[in-house]
């Protein structure tokens, strides 16, 4: 069988990956490795739903809580760390457990990350603005005009990734399309993508209880201690451990922007509405196996199918 083995957990926040990640780790000697693009910072356990101490002792965890809250992050800079990390976890004869929200990240991972160089900001106001005053639409007649195979991948009304591939092509005078040939990969990795949905009614009650239990387990004093860590080293609230969903709304109530009702409020409604992108990009995956909350059993029973298929047909993936 070529490629490393693993199976993927993925979802939207709040949908109980934590515990599903768990069991599947018991029910197949695994190591956790995360995928979430807030949870990497320390300090901020959490408000960002990092596992907490007792649940990371049953079993290896890789990149939580690592990096500082002033150092920035990136897909690229991502599939560099996990990729030596899910190469030892399979060295150790454990499987890897990939698990998170951000699927920038995964798709980095697994599909590789084309090395286009950062663009110059003026050239992004610009295409942004151009967006703003003609529509994406018109604009995708301009990316179909230029790089016809990527316009046939993305819809017309997609303003992100209209401007994304103008913005590129402006700047380095090639199109999305040549420099995705030039992407390559960090690690073979053959994976099972499990997902965990629910329904909106569900999952905005189960999003409210959560940020009342994250009051009650410290997220205001917890992102107070990161605040003033921060400012300690020339930072403000602008650093990029601080400026995810929770740390944000917390951040602007301790500084007297806003009131606590007021914070609690804004990061309910942001928490939401990013779930909503999360399951946006997520249900556009065709190879994801969806699955309610509370069924580790039936996911397992999945994986374990999936796993004896690939041991009897080892050229697929």
């Amino acid at each position: 069988m070529s490629g490393i083995t693993a199976l993927c957990l993925l979802g939207p926040t709040g949908t109980g990956k934590t515990e599903a990640a768990l069991a599947l780790a018991d029910a197949f000697n695994g190591s956790v490795v995360n995928f979430d693009s807030r949870q990497v910072y320390q300090g901020v356990g959490v408000t960002t739903a990092q596992p907490s101490p007792q649940e990371q002792a049953r079993c290896p965890h890789h990149l939580y809580g690592f990096l500082p809250c002033g150092e920035a992050i990136s897909a690229g800079i991502y599939a560099e760390l996990a990729a030596p990390v899910i190469r030892e976890v399979a060295a150790q004869g454990r499987m890897p457990i990939l698990v998170g929200g951000t699927g920038l990240y995964l798709r980095a991972l697994l599909e590789g990350i084309a090395p286009i160089p950062d663009i110059p900001q003026p050239i992004r106001e610009k295409i942004l603005d151009e967006v703003d005053r003609l529509g994406p639409q018109l604009l995708h007649e301009r990316v179909r005009r230029i790089d016809p195979a990527y316009a046939d991948k993305i819809h017309p009304n997609d303003r992100q990734r209209v401007a994304r591939a103008l913005e590129v092509h402006e700047a380095t005078g090639r199109t999305f399309t040549d420099w995705h040939g030039a992407t390559t990969k960090l690690v073979d990795i053959r994976c099972l993508k499990l997902g965990i949905r629910m329904g909106k009614p569900d999952l905005d009650a189960r999003l409210a209880r959560r940020i009342t239990l994250m009051l009650e387990q410290g997220a205001l004093e917890e992102v107070r201690a990161a605040l003033d860590a921060c400012h300690q080293r020339g930072l403000d609230e602008r650093a990029p451990g601080l400026s995810g969903i929770g740390c944000a709304e917390l951040a602007a109530h301790l500084l007297g922007r806003i009131s606590l009702k007021e914070a609690l409020a804004l990061w309910l409604a942001n928490t939401k509405a990013y779930a909503k992108r999360q399951m946006t990009w997520f249900k556009m995956d065709p190879e994801v196996r969806w699955f309610g909350p509370g069924q580790p059993g039936a996911m397992a029973d999945s994986a374990h199918g999936w796993l004896e298929a690939q041991a009897s047909s080892p050229g697929k993936g």
